[in-house]
C-alpha cells in the first residue's frame, strides 16, 4: 500500500556514505566514530558509579566493550543509530559519548543519549558536543529530536538547556533504573526552532 507522505530522511540516505566526524563550533572538541580500540576507554568509562546511576547497562570488561563497539558501528549501517566518541581536539583524549538512538527516518524523528567521563564534567563537553550533533542531525533531515531525562538528573536538565532544548514536560513513571521508576523530563529541538 502506498504511503500519502515521503520520508522525511530517504532510506539509505546516512548507510550510503561514511558516519562523519564533527566539530564543536570553538573546535576544542572532535566527535568521532567509534572504533575497536576505543574499548578500553568505553570500559573505564563504565566503571564511574555516577554513569552507572543514570544508566541501564553495565560494561564488564573491554571484550564486552568491544562487542558493544560492533553493535554501535552496525547501527550507522542499518540507520538505527548513529554514535559518536567525544574527544578533546588537541590531543584525541577521550571525553564521552553522543548518540542519536532510535532513529525513525520516516518521521525525521531521533533520540538523544549522552555521558561524559568523570575527569571531563563541568568542563562544558556535554552542552557544547550536544549542540554539534544536533545542529549536523537536523541539517542531514530530522524533524525532531529528543532528550530524556531523570527528573532527578539536574545536570542534564542543564545541559539540554545550554544546548537550547527546551523543556516540553514531564512523562511520569516511565524509566526504570536500578534504584526503581523515574519520572522523566522531555526536552526537544525542533527544526525550525
Amino acid at each position: 500500500m502506498p504511503h500519502l507522505m515521503q520520508p522525511a530522511i530517504a532510506p539509505g540516505t546516512l548507510s550510503r556514505t561514511p558516519q562523519p566526524t564533527l566539530r564543536t563550533a570553538d573546535g576544542d572538541l572532535v566527535l568521532r566514530p567509534f572504533e575497536p580500540e576505543d574499548a578500553a576507554a568505553i570500559h573505564a568509562a563504565f566503571q564511574d558509579p555516577v554513569l552507572q546511576h543514570w544508566h541501564i547497562r553495565t560494561m564488564d570488561s573491554a571484550d564486552e566493550a568491544g562487542e558493544w563497539l560492533e553493535s554501535v558501528r552496525a547501527g550507522w549501517h542499518k540507520e538505527t543509530c548513529a554514535q559518536w566518541l567525544v574527544v578533546r581536539a588537541a590531543d584525541g583524549e577521550p571525553l564521552g559519548r553522543m548518540a542519536l538512538r532510535s532513529l525513525n527516518l520516516e518521521d525525521g524523528v531521533a533520540e538523544v543519549g549522552y555521558w561524559v567521563m568523570a575527569g571531563a564534567r563541568g568542563l562544558g563537553v556535554a552542552p557544547r558536543a550536544l549542540t554539534a550533533m544536533t545542529d549536523w542531525a537536523l541539517a542531514a533531515g530530522f524533524h525532531r529530536i529528543d532528550l530524556e531525562h531523570s527528573t532527578g538528573n539536574e545536570p542534564s536538565c542543564r545541559v539540554a538547556e545550554k544546548a537550547g532544548y527546551p523543556l516540553e514536560g514531564t512523562r511520569r513513571s516511565s524509566a526504570l533504573h536500578a534504584d526503581g521508576w523515574h519520572d522523566m523530563h522531555v526536552h526537544v529541538r525542533i527544526r525550525q526552532d
